[in-house]
């Protein structure tokens, strides 16, 4: 199998790009560990827990 790099100028078809945004929960959050997210205008916060798991409160 072997794979071609593209056109200059054109994209790179043999990488998949995900359809949404893909963030990395402890870049978000930092050394704390917690971050707020607002929606409308309703705040919420994001939460790494000891266990590594999140936890999404309003």
């Amino acid at each position: 199998m072997s794979f071609q790099s593209p056109a200059p100028g054109q994209p790179d078809q043999t990488i998949p790009r995900p359809a949404q945004p893909v963030f990395d929960a402890r870049r978000l959050t930092g050394n704390e560990g917690t971050a707020f997210i607002v929606l409308d205008d309703k705040t919420y916060t994001l939460r790494i827990t000891k266990a590594g798991k999140l936890i999404l409160t309003k």
